[in-house]
Order: structure tokens, then sequence, then C-alpha cells
């Protein structure tokens, strides 16, 4: 039984994904910290303690007639954070009340975690300096030097990291064989230039760069883009009916301007969807903020090639501009959900339905992440009048057809070294003297856990 309404649950939202029509909408809401707030916990418990969360994504699960669920949206789990000491987090519980979610801290201009006049070394070896430049610089533990509390956090994030995805893996096995609810995103992804403004020079520091050296922006870009497009195809679905998620930022208008979209941002963001879509692979645009001044550019990707998530853009307009092309997702305003009325929540689920959802394509979700703000009966109409009133009389199931994939030679920059690697094994075989048995082997166990020390960099700036 458990099987079954995975099995429909999962084609109802693969069609929908696939901008057909499946037997009623899909119903995929991106709770965070309400999961807290509906299974009885405050924010830093299911922050703190992941496996916490995951409970209250699986009451969630049990409780709610939703199709898929993320695992855990709260996702930082600042237990890593703390082992690894990263300065821009403030902690529930710690430098924040305990009922309230985790903050991003921005660091100030002056002290970045990359310099203005470095972007020659990342431009020459990203891998090798996020480890040896930036690292050091985000940790309160990892101090650059050779000592107990710099060895001690590397040894706990690492085996802490695997032990977070390992189980998280776990957690969706869980969902699925418990409940029947499958997993709504795998794998993740960031523009190359929402890279540099979250996590290298800050937002003020990259406005800045944009204008004085626009020239080396464009060339980290390209040089970030290949490694992003790797970690994105590393961390996605083995059975690609999932989308990679891709988070999207400080890219649009008006945080940067039209040009610097069109000569830097989309140039190098377009290439990654494209080649991760030749491999058959969707990316879910989780579009932060307005993005509709660039809708004319989403719409040079492949037919299907992304699911657009609309958050405080017009999704009548977005519905109209690239409906035909690809599902859509979201819009329904969160103030709402947080301070409307069931009446009022009922009346906007209805407008989207009738509006955006008719022909199929659309999945049901709020604009953005649904945090402890929320009530609880608002969710609850949400997901009923949905499912009632966002029936279709002639729906279909996409999930076992082959998708159409997007052949296309790749525009991904040639980089020094390459994307999963941090020592080639080149360079490590030359450091052996001899090799007198199978050096197959020898190579390919030395690249399967050198992948590892890769992930970990890529993963921690990206994912925490």
């Amino acid at each position: 039984m458990t099987e079954k309404i995975y099995q429909e649950r999962l084609n109802r939202y693969i069609t929908a994904m696939r901008n057909d029509m499946p037997d009623c909408i899909p119903i995929r809401p991106f709770v965070a910290e309400f999961t807290a707030k509906y299974a009885g916990y405050t924010c830093q418990e299911v922050t703190h303690d992941y496996k916490k969360a995951f409970e209250a994504v699986i009451k969630c699960a049990k409780d709610f007639d939703w199709d898929a669920m993320v695992p855990n949206m709260v996702y930082v789990w600042t237990g890593l954070t703390q082992a690894l000491g990263l300065k821009y987090y403030a902690t529930p519980g710690i430098e924040i009340p305990p009922d309230v979610g985790f903050q991003y801290l921005e660091p100030e201009e002056e002290k970045a975690f990359m310099k203005a006049d470095e972007y020659d070394q990342l431009i020459n070896d990203p891998t090798y300096f996020l480890y040896n430049v930036w690292l050091p610089r985000i940790s309160t533990e990892i101090n650059g030097r050779n000592s107990y509390r710099t060895k001690l956090a590397l040894v706990k994030g690492s085996i802490a990291m695997f032990q977070y995805f390992n189980d998280l893996s776990n957690q969706v096995k869980r969902m699925k064989e418990e409940i029947g609810m499958p997993s709504a995103i795998c794998g993740i992804l960031k523009a190359p230039l929402d890279i540099i403004a979250d996590k290298l020079r800050g937002y003020i520091g990259l406005i800045m760069d944009l204008h004085t050296q626009p020239e080396n922006v464009l060339k980290s870009c390209e040089v970030l883009a290949p490694h992003l497009a790797k970690v994105a195809e590393m961390t996605s679905d083995p059975e690609k009916k999932l989308p990679v998620g891709f988070w999207m930022h400080r890219g649009c208008v008006p945080f940067i301007n039209m040009e610097q979209f069109k000569t830097i941002y989309w140039p190098t963001l377009k290439p990654i969807v494209e080649e991760l879509w030749s491999k058959g692979i969707q990316t879910l645009f989780y579009a932060e903020g307005n993005w509709d001044v660039h809708l004319d550019s989403f719409l040079e990707l492949p037919e299907g090639s992304i699911i657009y998530h609309v958050d405080k853009g017009d999704i009548f307009n977005v519905h109209r501009k690239i409906g035909e092309k690809f599902c859509i997702s979201g819009g329904l305003p969160n103030t709402l959900l947080a301070i409307g009325s069931e009446k009022e929540v009922k009346q906007y689920c209805k407008k989207i339905i009738d509006n955006v959802g008719r022909n199929g394509g659309y999945i049901m979700d709020a604009s953005a992440i649904i945090q402890n703000d929320a009530k609880i009966e608002n969710i609850r109409v949400m997901t009923e009048f949905t499912r009632e009133y966002g029936v279709y009389s002639q729906g279909r199931s996409r999930v076992n057809e082959e998708k159409g994939v997007y052949k296309v030679k790749s525009e991904l920059k040639e980089v020094k070294i390459k994307p999963g690697v941090c020592i080639p094994w080149q360079e490590k075989k030359n450091e052996i003297q001899e090799i007198k048995g199978d050096e197959d082997l020898i190579k390919r166990i030395w690249e399967e856990i050198d992948s590892l020390g890769y992930i970990f960099i890529w993963q921690l700036l990206l994912s925490f």
C-alpha cells in the first residue's frame, strides 16, 4: 500500500515537472522551521539536532497529504557549522534566540573572506584556494597553522558531514518506505556570481569589483562554472527523476544591473544548466526575489530543462511568459500563510489554479521557504483545497517515459585541474618511485578517495 502511494505521488510530481497534466495538482511545500512548529520543537532543536529535524519532517509527511517534501528543509546543521567554527552563521540558542531560524551574517566589506586582489589565486585553482585561503578565514577553529584545534576541526567537520549526508539518505529511504513520500529535490547548485557574492567577496565587495575589475569577476565565474556543474551532477538523483535545487540569490536586477546580468551572470550560468540537461538532469530554478525582467533570458534554455519557482515575481505574468515551455511552482504569498484568513488562502489558491494550473505544469507551494510564522490551519487549508479543487479530468503519467535531453557541445571552460579532483593521479604517481602491481587499481582508488576531499570543500561552500 505504501509503495502504491509513493508511486502515485512520484508520478504526479514528475508529470507536472515535465510540464504535463497529472491526475491532480501536486503539492510540494518547502517547509523548513514550520515543521518544528508543527512537531512541537524550537528552531534551535531542529537546527542543532538534525535527527529532531528529520522527525519533524516525518510527522508532517504523515499528517499532510503532500506529494513531495525536502528531507530536511532546515538543511544547515549547526552542529557541523559549530564544529568547523564557521563565522558566517548566527545559531539559534547561541547568537540569537532559540525560536528564531538560523541567520547568515554578511561580512563587513574590509573583512570579506576573499580580498579584492586575490582573483588570480581563485582563477588558478579554486579548490586549492578554498582549502588554503578561504577555509582558515571563515573558521574560528581552522587557523591555517598546524595546530591541534585545526586538525581536530577538520577531522570532526569531515566526519560530521559524512554522517549527516549518510543519515539524510536514510531519511529519504524512510520517507519512502514508511509514508510513501518522495523527496522533492536531489543535489545543489548556485550560480558562479552568487558564490562570489555569498561566500567570497560579500555583496558590497562584488559590486565594487563589477565596476573596478569586471574582467576578473568574469574569469572567476568562468572557472567556477565547471566545478559547480560537477558538484551538481555528483549530488544529483542517480535515477534522474528529481531536479537539482538551484538557489538564486543576488544575480537579478536591481542587485546587479542588466548589463552585468547579460555579460557575466547569465553566460556563466546558462552552460551549467545546459550541461546538466544534456545528462537528463532538470534544474529547479528557485527564484528568490523578483526575476521577472530576466524571463526572456530563461526562455533561451531548452524546453523542459527547468522548473521555475516564483517568489516575489508575478506568477500570472510568469505563466504567460514561460508557462508553455517550463513547469511553474510556488506563488502563494508567505505573508498570506502567516497573517491571512483561511478564506483568503482558499481564494488565492483558487486564483493560481484557475490561471496558472488549469492545463497542468504547475506545482502548489508557497512563494518562499515556509518558516515558523505560517499558521498551521492555513497550511492545512492550502493542502485540502488544492487536493479537492486542483483535480484534472484527463490526467496522465510521465514517470516511465524517456525525457528528451538537449544535445549540446559543452560551453563550460576548460580548467587546469579538472572538476572533481584535488590532487591529480599523475602528480601522485610521480611521487611513487615504482609501481609493482596493477596501476589502474591504485589509480582508481586514489581518485575515488581524492574526490571525497573535493566534495567536502565544495559542499561546505555551497551547502553550509
